[in-house]
């Protein structure tokens, strides 16, 4: 067993020595030992009752012979640090993650390791940590959170946001939006749309590394519970089998999730967390993959905040596992890929059918014939932008406008709040990279607000920071190269022309060659006073287009 490093022999008589100071007697140093990764908290209501995750899990370990010792990660609510200067560490705590997994599992070798997240980035953080780690891993996450209820119909945090522009339409008084805004999130869970947190956990049974219904069972659901205790047991036994990470995460496994984040139109964010998940395990991930499987994918599933459903009405129709049975009937899911519940994809998926055929249609049926997201090329993103095409209004797949720059959310947001935009302009919000930020900031608030104030079907949004999982309308983030590495995005004026064509995949800035070189001539990056790991980070990040990855 990996554990015997820490604990076998004669000379490892101070290291049980130390053991016991834990309370553990010899029987149970004797057994595998499980290392659980726990990022429970009580600042996010995603993880505030992940400790009762946690118990369920050791109940499956204890029950099938092995030794739970579990430990703590940090996580970061999202929507809590949306729109101010905590939103610059979101991204960054992933590789913080990560790390500090890493650290633990190789300061104390585990034979096995449970990871228990539920929000945005600590989901990819940990399946990065697994996938670097390559011992016996499983991820059980805390589950969705109900869809809330105000005045009969259903809500959720991204009503909330997108109630703020209303607001100042008048469309809503303030007194309706206080007595909403404590409805809109109704209990523990990650927020119930198909934002990042719910994708990613998707996502993570689609690649193997989850059992089935992960995604989708409710946290205050007992299935929860008795799942966490199935993990529990089946980390056991892939600790007998020698089951690992590099087993499971192979390039079909990964096409896999493509394919399922394209038909339930998941996070543009996704795109980020793919291809660093990928690349812990040497598989490089491009945004062209994305666009290739995209153009064979129908979008089935219509949820917030692009649709009416809700996570609960995924699940209710046969979630994850059924999903992917309509699609292996087009031949567009691969059944070889091994996954933590010791059989193959195709076994997992043999039989499941749809309960519901609005929530997950038919492949001869779709909301639309192509995937939900895109990758846009083109002057103003060389190295790629990306959009969650099944969230733009028709009337917004292609546009063109005046460019109205802003160099911060901050500024943006003044003007959106003031509504002093006009019909047709195309907001650019640059210096929100991954370096340029720091952080490379959601930029939720401002598509929210755009929204609220009624102008998603008049105004696009671009930038090369990124959009949260609940943005919704003509909003095309993670533009690569970004302002601070030299991307076109920096040198665009106020009035420049510019063409979203999402249909053709392409994103231009409509400036002659000669007039763009002559402003790179000029050009100097906005400098921007940065300390601890921010500084760190903003020297060690790569591109969007790279996964937002550490350099080796």
């Amino acid at each position: 067993m990996r554990s015997d490093r820490m604990k076998r022999g004669l000379e490892r008589a101070p290291h049980r020595s130390l053991f016991k100071a834990l309370g553990l007697t010899d029987q149970e140093m004797d057994r595998p030992m499980i290392g659980i990764a726990n990022s429970a908290n009580e600042v996010i209501p995603g993880h505030l009752h992940l400790h009762q995750i946690a118990r369920a899990v050791k109940d499956g370990i204890r029950m099938a012979g092995g030794t739970p010792l579990e430990f703590f990660t940090i996580g970061i609510c999202d929507g809590i640090i949306m729109g101010h200067e905590g939103m610059k560490y979101s991204l960054g705590s992933r590789e913080l993650i990560a790390d500090s997994i890493e650290t633990m599992a190789m300061a104390y070798p585990f034979d096995g390791l449970v990871l228990i997240p539920n929000c945005d980035k600590i989901v990819p953080g940990m399946m990065m940590a697994a996938a670097r780690l390559n011992i016996p891993s499983i991820l059980i996450s805390g589950g969705p959170m109900l869809a809330g209820e105000f005045h009969g119909k259903e809500i959720d945090l991204i009503t909330i946001f997108e109630w703020v522009g209303k607001v100042k339409t008048g469309e809503i008084s303030i007194k309706e939006l206080r007595e909403a805004e404590g409805c809109a999130c109704p209990g523990v869970g990650s927020c119930a749309g198909m934002f990042t947190a719910n994708s990613m956990n998707c996502l993570a049974e689609v690649l193997g590394l989850a059992l089935p219904y992960n995604g989708t069972i409710p946290a205050v659901f007992a299935d929860r519970i008795r799942l966490a205790k199935e993990a529990g047991q089946k980390i056991m036994e892939l600790v007998e089998k020698g089951i690992k990470p590099s087993d499971i995460l192979t390039s079909k496994a990964f096409e896999n999730a493509i394919t399922v984040d394209m038909a339930f139109g998941g996070s543009t964010n996704t795109t980020l967390h793919l291809p660093a998940i990928a690349r812990e395990v040497g598989i490089p991930l491009s945004l062209e993959v994305f666009n290739k499987i995209s153009e064979k994918t129908p979008h089935l599933c219509h949820l917030s905040p692009g649709g009416p459903h809700h996570l609960q009405d995924l699940h209710r129709s046969g979630g994850i596992p059924a999903l992917m049975a309509e699609l292996n009937r087009g031949g567009l899911i691969h059944g070889s890929p091994m996954t933590v519940t010791g059989k193959k994809v195709g076994e997992n998926i043999k039989g499941k059918r749809v309960f519901d055929s609005e929530v997950i249609r038919p492949l001869d049926h779709p909301y639309h014939p192509k995937g939900g997201l895109v990758a846009l090329f083109g002057n103003l993103a060389p190295k790629g932008a990306v959009v969650k095409r099944s969230a733009v209004d028709e009337t917004m797949l292609k546009h063109k406008g005046p460019a109205r720059v802003f160099n911060s959310e901050e500024e943006a947001m003044k003007v959106i709040m003031s509504r002093n935009l006009r019909k047709g302009e195309v907001v650019v919000i640059r210096y929100e990279g991954p370096k340029g930020g720091p952080g490379m900031r959601e930029m939720l608030a401002p598509t929210s607000a755009i929204v609220g104030i009624g102008m998603d079907r008049e105004i696009a949004l671009l930038t090369d920071g990124r959009f949260s999982g609940g943005s919704r309308g003509a909003a095309i983030g993670h533009i690569s190269p970004e302002a601070a590495e030299g991307g076109p995005i920096a040198i665009v004026q106020d009035g420049d022309l510019i063409e979203i064509d999402i249909p053709d995949k392409r994103l231009d800035l409509l400036v002659p060659e000669e007039e763009i070189k002559r402003r790179f001539s000029r050009w100097r990056p906005l400098q921007k006073a940065v300390k601890g790991y921010l500084k760190r980070y903003s020297k060690l990040v790569q591109s969007a287009s790279n996964g937002a990855t550490f350099e080796e």
